[in-house]
């Protein structure tokens, strides 16, 4: 499992709780949602390292 970072971050009340409900749609932790849309973009862009392509892409 690769190491994970905690960082502080600053949105919009809206934004998260956009996010908040799109998570509990989802079942997941709204960071795990926050992650997932991250992941998810950084894939589509082809920003992703190889490694981590396709272990996102085995995910889906």
């Amino acid at each position: 499992m690769a190491a994970r970072k905690a960082f502080a971050l600053r949105i919009d009340e809206k934004t998260l709780a956009a996010m908040q409900r799109w998570a509990n749609d989802d079942l997941r932790s709204l960071n795990a949602q926050i992650e997932f849309v991250l992941r998810e973009s950084l894939r589509k862009a082809g920003r992703l390292p190889k490694r981590q392509r396709r272990s996102v892409d085995q995910d889906t």
